[in-house]
């Protein structure tokens, strides 16, 4: 019976790829030290999973900052600014496409799917010259033979690669991607050539992109690409591997009917229904890739129960017709449980991280193949039965008060309107106030300040006086630049999901389970395995100690349910939005106490709001109506004269700016800088928006530092669509992750635009 796994983590165990990265970036390392580590980890990723009796291994599916990225290499589709020359492309190339440079700024960045993972998006257009410019696919196939190990080579389809992209800039909004289809195919078949000639016998396309709502021309354009290729093809098997969600029926039917294509993937996680499709009429003969092992989460899979789906599925396809998969690539889950010395044991013994999965995953194919491990399933089964019985996931009265929730919808009494005039009264800032987004700078020392303390290596009172040093820089800082509305600067958060859920009951946490979000950083999710309640304040402390410090207002920083949901590894055993409504009254309980404490500015950041939102139209309804009433729940007993505040990340809002306004945030501040405005969009097509907005004046994922009239002729832009009575200027995102020396002379630049802007607007009254 075989196995097979759809892709795999590349940061490595202990983030070794990161630490390489980062050196290189800094100058510190060469280009050999960083593709030096880059091919142990991949060498180790084969062996491990050759080792565990994996029969169809990825290769390519390694990469140096985003699979995408590599297609658009793969393809030559540099944007012209990249001043590329040809040939093969090289790291500075590459790393300028992915974070800009001195001179030019980065591609856009946005989510893949409905994951935390973030792409690299292709620009393209009528004049793109496609060519054949990086063979990463074809040498890492054969880096793989050279170990000794036969690999199914990756690559994303040329579909799903265009529809992923979006127009160059000065390229109509209007063209159609779907007609450079005829420019890439060419060098798709030049690439299947060489892996032919190589020696591969499998290639998978991955178009996850199927499991979208896509129109008639869109789906032939499947039918059409895969047709072109069919004779590029022949004498190889080919998977065509879908995720994320249930493949809608015509979509299964040309995927199913696709021409030189001998197998399918499915992810029957996500995508139940699409079993109702397999038994419905799978074409007789292909392979079915059943994706059973849960690559989005860190929970052990069920054993018996994906082994009796899987036996149904035999009898439907053959035996020697059907593979165990995972539901689809493990990057989205922590590398290996092995590295978790300090998690509890018994939670432990729920989980499964990539290298356990991939065990999972032949242990099934084994078993279907009637070499059942008995030893392994019954420690499942008893691991399964503890998660269920356990008295630490259920807390009944947490369950009743959620319950109770449902009947409400939870609004402040007053409008917006009448709101801001109440907290315009008593905060009494300038027109277009500025603000920064929440964190400032992490040094070296702040962190080696929480390592210390985490590690019992200074005392609490020794960190409670660090902490507060640095506030009083960041809050000093703020003063200095003429800042309106100030924060702490968040010194005391390792991160702004994990930070709080070390504070509430129900939540679990790891050393090293790191998952990538974008390039080089990662994210360590929580683990959310009970009922969520807050035992204890979180951030009054904090929040008061900077308050403090300073006459004007202080945010209050907080992070909102649907982002704590959204960025944690969230429990499976009941519905998402149960876990989100009990996290919204632990966060209701803090925005209450912070009030009553004097903070009269509270941001309850919903970054991850629009990140949740499910592939298929059909069930936005759904997850906007819980996740806005989620938000709504935590500030509904407030005062008028409290002003909340929230932050989004990434300005696909376009869809969602009915719930955005529906959240009834006194301000919201929008990342918009790497999106050329597409969010001004919105309001220039007449969405009446009553509250304050800060659009970011600038990118604060790149180094560069932008001139007081870029920030000035964004403003420029914006106010064109927006009241001057409403707009905020702010950065795109929190400072965390860039230096001191970067931060202060963009935000002199940034007050420095506000400040003119507003001369401009007196004078012209």
């Amino acid at each position: 019976m075989a196995s097979h796994i759809v892709g795999y983590p590349r940061m490595g165990p202990k983030r070794e790829l990161k630490f390489a990265l980062e050196s290189f970036w800094d100058g510190k390392s060469s280009a050999e030290d960083l593709k030096k580590v880059a091919a142990d980890l991949r060498s180790s990723i084969w062996k491990q999973m050759a080792d565990a009796g994996i029969k169809y291994i990825p290769s390519n599916t390694f990469s140096y900052y985003d699979q995408v990225l590599d297609t658009t290499a793969m393809l030559g589709a540099v944007p012209a600014r990249y001043n590329w020359a040809g040939g093969e492309i090289a790291f500075d190339t590459y790393f300028s496409m992915a974070r800009g440079n001195a001179s030019v700024p980065a591609m856009e960045m946005t989510k893949w799917f409905d994951t935390n993972y973030h792409f690299i998006v292709p620009e393209l257009g009528p004049d793109v010259n496609f060519s054949y410019a990086s063979h990463k696919a074809v040498d890492e196939y054969k880096e793989a033979k050279g170990l000794g190990v036969d690999t199914v080579p990756v690559l994303i389809g040329p579909v799903s690669y265009l529809l992923l992209s979006k127009p160059a800039k000065g390229v109509e909004k209007s063209f159609p991607l779907l007609s450079l289809l005829d420019k890439i195919l060419p060098i798709y078949k030049e690439v299947i050539a060489e892996l032919k000639a190589a020696g591969a016998s499998w290639i998978q396309f991955d178009e996850p992109t199927l499991v979208l709502d896509l129109q008639a021309h869109q789906l032939e354009a499947f039918t059409k690409a895969y047709a072109e290729l069919e004779s590029s093809l022949s004498g190889l098997n080919v998977l065509t591997e879908t995720y994320f969600a249930d493949v809608p029926a015509e979509a299964f039917k040309t995927l199913t009917a696709l021409k030189g294509v001998t197998a399918f993937g499915f992810d029957l996680v996500r995508g139940t229904q699409t079993l109702d499709l397999i038994k419905g009429g799978f074409p007789s003969g292909k392979y079915l890739f059943a994706g059973v092992v849960d690559g989005r989460n860190i929970w052990a899979n069920d054993l018996a129960a994906s082994l009796n789906l899987l036996q149904s599925l035999e009898g439907i396809v053959g035996k020697d017709k059907l593979v165990v998969s995972t539901s689809c690539s493990l990057l989205h889950t922590a590398v290996d449980l092995v590295n978790e010395t300090k998690l509890d044991d018994e939670i432990k013994s729920w989980l499964a991280f990539a290298a356990q999965k991939v065990v999972e995953v032949n242990a099934l194919a084994k078993a279907l193949a009637g070499h059942k491990d008995e030893a392994f399933f019954s420690a499942n089964a008893a691991a399964q039965a503890s998660r269920k019985s356990s008295p630490r996931v259920t807390n009944e009265a947490v369950q009743k008060a959620a319950a109770a929730l449902k009947g409400s919808d939870h609004r402040r009494a007053t409008n917006v309107s009448a709101r801001l005039d109440a907290q315009q009264k008593k905060l009494n800032l300038p027109v277009l106030p500025t603000t920064t987004i929440g964190s400032f700078p992490q040094t070296v020392e702040l962190r080696r300040v929480r390592r210390e303390y985490k590690a019992k290596k200074i005392s609490e009172e020794e960190y409670v006086k660090a902490i507060k040093e640095e506030i009083k820089k960041v809050v000093d800082l703020q003063e200095e630049l003429d800042i309106d509305v100030l924060v702490h600067g968040e010194p005391e958060r390792n991160d702004m999901v994990e930070y709080f859920g070390e504070q509430l009951s129900g939540f679990a946490f790891t050393a090293n389970g790191w998952v990538q979000s974008y390039g080089s950083r990662c994210v360590k999710p929580p683990i959310i395995y009970g009922d969520v309640s807050r035992p204890n304040p979180m951030t009054v402390f904090w929040s008061t100690t900077a308050q403090s410090m300073t006459k004007r207002p202080m945010k209050g920083m907080l992070t909102g349910p649907v982002t704590i949901l959204n960025w944690s590894f969230v429990r499976n055993d009941q519905p998402r939005f149960e876990t989100c409504y009990q996290i919204a009254l632990a966060i209701k309980d803090e925005v209450e106490d912070l009030e009553k404490a004097g903070i009269t500015v509270i941001q309850i950041d919903e970054a991850a709001l629009r990140e949740g939102l499910p592939l298929r139209k059909a069930e936005h309804t759904f997850y906007l109506n819980w996740a806005v009433h989620s938000f709504r729940i935590t500030n509904v007993g407030i005062q008028d004269t409290t002003q909340i505040h929230t932050h989004m990340c990434y300005s696909n809002f376009n869809d969602i700016i009915h719930s955005i306004i529906d959240m009834d945030a006194d301000v919201i501040t929008i990342e918009n800088s790497r999106s050329d405005e597409k969010l001004l969009s919105v309001f220039r097509e007449g969405v009446k928006y009553g509250a304050g907005i800060g659009p970011g004046v600038y990118d604060i994922h790149s180094p560069r530092i932008p001139s007081t009239e870029e920030i000035a002729d964004r403003v420029n832009k914006m106010l064109a669509v927006l009241d001057t009575n409403i707009l905020w200027v702010n950065p795109d995102c929190g400072l965390k992750t860039r230096k001191y020396a970067e931060v202060k002379p963009a935000l002199e630049n940034m007050v420095s635009a506000a400040k003119a802007i507003r001369t401009q607007l007196a004078s012209t009254k």
